[in-house]
């Protein structure tokens, strides 16, 4: 019998990259693709090999370029990165499983970006809206914020349901539950009818304060299931007050629901088969942070929008626990976009989040995006301030030094800085040209008009690309009240070693950490997450003086129970570990906190409200708005991470280079990162290589690799 992620289950539950790559990179990425499967060791298995042990649990984190996997074979950490199918990526998934464990039983743990590109290029499902009359506009209307303020020609996002497929009910609940108007027959008859006529791919419900009396949406449940279309009820997705959040959650779940069906069944169907239905497992990462069951996905994808870099804030987490450290940092930097995510022991999640310009109010880590990676373009603005993205170069055409690209991005600005090294680029089987990129970068220069020689202005581009990205770690740190002296700085992705340094040193942070195998640290986040359920339920109730131990109790147990039976449900088994929360507010507030909950949750969130906006007022009377419960069934993966780590040293000293470091050239040391030596000291200036990543170690750094595998860099 097959073990699940989290326990023995008593039944079977059912990149983030954004780009094409060019055929001649795609060539050489093929070749060190192999060269690496080689050199890992990876003892791809054949029917006369003994069988591995079973079931098999892979981690498998989908991207526009790699799909990376990540499994324990021996006690440690192996990878395989195979070139995904953007036309279909569970072709790539199928292929890499069927290297990995042929012949033997399976455990999946899918992150996708399924959803998220979806939600980005509006491709989704024909959504019809059912809400009370007279609220049919709120999805359009939305909140009286502008995006941008002064901008008199900004076009706001146009909803996922255009109006004539929004549709009003003739009915009332009042926000006590109280019902002061029925449909009638005649009415659901007619919607019912109406909604046919449109022929839409889904439906969305959101009925008027429903989460207090959820009656006639279930109803309306029944009825619209004769359309044979997935339908969405507000009250399962997210039974919280605030009808536009909740309106635009229920949509965005419904826009997604027949295209994540069509792609997870089609997932299940290659990696099961036909004569293997029930052999293997498939299970899919949550924006949370947690594993949930394909069927649940299916039902809800609106709770894996942020699945990738999800994965890749629980690798953070669990990588830097491994070296000691709880408050931590990640720091994601890719070719187009860097996510930063700030954790202070335990990962935890938030309710206000926007995804493609669309609110989503169920649980997500509190990830902040920004356009800055490798791939960014570089330019002069209309005033003659250099600029480094949103804009970026992709993989096709690419930086100039992949041999296609004619402008300049960051990873082009690293080169001509000796920050990357050509000849160590992908393991040395791509060769990055250094040549190219300087002639283009002069002539680029050139055409501005710039007095600048090309290492100032690769200088200034690193400068400025560093401050967007300071700017980010900002939002998560010091402007929500945590002082970033205090944490250490997890740098993975294809880029962050390179910038990881300066920015820990611009704000403050004394360490960086540079995971082993850095560009597989999303699908090792996948491998070790928990299985995780978010249950909530508005009560808004106002506390003068004692607070209403019986009543919260009473909600509490009710939502506890909800958190078994759906464990149940799935096939899950083993200990629940409970987190009870209450987001609270000051009576006349429009935003909440939210705050573990204890008898002393009140006075715990007067504390929360100064370290967040720097003061309280603990006169005032406090308002409970939201409790909340969070689920979790731990992993056992969690103890096989011992496996991951330092490789065997190999001998032979490091080359030197030029690298330019504050506008001066530096003899800097070049190891591969299989040449340290675990705790022995290196001094920068140094570069330190591997296959999916480069660290740059800055002059009168102190950098060391620990038993954990991982490279932790005390800053100066």
């Amino acid at each position: 019998m097959d073990r699940g992620v989290g326990g023995t289950p008593a039944g079977q539950p059912a990149g983030r990259g954004r780009y094409k790559i060019s055929p001649s990179l795609d060539a050489s990425l093929r070749m060190w693709s192999s060269r690496h499967a080689r050199d890992a060791n990876l003892a791809f298995r054949r029917k006369s090999l003994m069988p591995l042990p079973s079931p098999l649990r892979i981690a498998i984190d989908t991207g526009g370029t790699f799909t990376d996997c990540v499994w324990v074979e021996d006690g440690r950490v192996r990878i395989l990165k195979v070139f995904s199918t953007p036309e279909d990526p569970s072709v790539a998934i199928a292929a890499a499983i069927a290297r990995i464990a042929p012949d033997h039983s399976i455990v999946l743990l899918h992150g996708t970006t399924v959803g998220t590109n979806t939600l980005l290029q509006r491709k989704g499902a024909r959504v019809a809206l059912v809400t009370t009359a007279g609220f049919e506009d709120v999805i359009e209307i939305g909140r009286q914020a502008r995006p941008k303020l002064y901008d008199f020609f900004f076009d706001r996002q146009e909803p996922l349901v255009p109006d004539d497929l929004r549709f009003g009910l003739n009915e009332r609940t009042e926000a006590d539950g109280n019902i002061l108007q029925e449909p009638s027959a005649a009415d659901l008859d007619e919607l019912a009818k109406r909604i046919r006529e449109k022929e839409p791919e889904a439906v969305a419900v959101c009925l008027l304060f429903s989460f207090a009396n959820t009656g006639h949406e279930q109803m309306l449940g029944r009825i619209l299931g004769d359309l044979r279309v997935p339908v969405s009820l507000s009250h399962q997705i997210l039974p919280e007050f605030r009808e536009y959040e909740r309106t635009s959650t229920v949509v965005v779940n419904a826009y997604l629901q027949p295209v994540m069906q069509r792609y997870l069944e089609n997932l299940r169907t290659r990696v099961q088969g036909p004569a293997d239905r029930g052999k293997n497992s498939v299970f899919v990462m949550q924006s949370s942070g947690g594993i949930t069951a394909l069927e649940a996905a299916e039902r809800e994808p609106v709770r894996t929008v942020l699945s990738g870099p999800a994965g890749g804030v629980v690798g953070a987490v669990a990588v830097a626990r491994r070296s000691g450290i709880e408050r931590v940092i990640s720091f994601d930097m890719g070719g187009t976009s860097t996510d930063v995510a700030l954790v202070e022991g335990e990962v935890t999640a938030g309710t206000q989040s926007e995804v493609a310009g669309f609110p989503i109010g169920v649980r997500m880590l509190d990830i902040h995006t920004v356009g800055a990676g490798g791939g960014s373009l570089a330019r002069f603005d209309a005033g003659g301030a250099l600029r480094a993205g949103p804009e970026s170069a992709g993989a096709d055409p690419g930086p100039i030094c992949y041999g296609k690209g004619v402008l300049p991005t960051v990873t082009d600005a690293n080169l001509l800085l000796g920050r990357l090294q050509g000849h160590r680029f992908l393991g040395g089987n791509f060769r990055l040209d250094l040549e190219r990129t300087r002639r283009v970068f002069g002539e680029w220069l050139a055409k501005q008009n710039s007095n600048l020689t090309i290492e100032q202005f690769a200088s200034g581009v690193i400068r400025v690309v560093n401050a967007t990205m300071e700017k980010a770690i900002r939002v998560v740190s010091i402007e929500r009240g945590h002082d970033p002296r205090r944490f250490a700085l997890v740098a993975f992705g294809g880029a962050g070693g390179l910038h990881a340094c300066e920015l820990a040193q611009a704000l403050g942070i004394p360490r960086v950490i540079v995971p082993a195998m850095p560009g597989a640290l999303s699908a090792f986040g996948i491998l070790v997450s928990d299985v995780v359920k978010e249950f909530s339920r508005t009560v808004l109730r106002r506390v003068a003086g004692k607070l209403p131990v019986a009543r919260l109790t009473a909600e509490f147990a009710e939502l506890s129970r909800s958190a078994k039976r759906a464990f149940r449900s799935e096939g899950w088994a083993g200990a629940v570990h409970e987190r009870r929360s209450i987001d609270l507010r000051y009576a006349g507030q429009g935003y909440e906190l939210n705050v573990p909950y204890s008898r002393s949750v009140v006075s715990g969130f007067h504390k929360a409200h100064a370290k967040r906006y720097g003061y309280s007022h603990p006169e005032r009377e406090v308002e409970l708005v939201t409790v909340r419960l969070r689920a979790v069934v731990r992993s056992t993966q969690a103890r096989l991470v011992a496996g991951y780590g330092a490789r065997p040293k190999r001998d032979g000293g490091p080359e030197i280079a030029p690298v330019i470091f504050d506008g001066k050239k530096h003899k800097t040391s070049i190891y591969g990162r299989e040449q340290l030596v675990p705790d022995r000291k290196y001094k920068g200036p140094a570069l330190i290589t591997e296959y999916s990543a480069t660290t740059v170690v800055p002059p009168g750094f102190v950098v060391c690799m620990d038993t954990a595998g991982n490279i932790v860099i005390e800053v100066r």
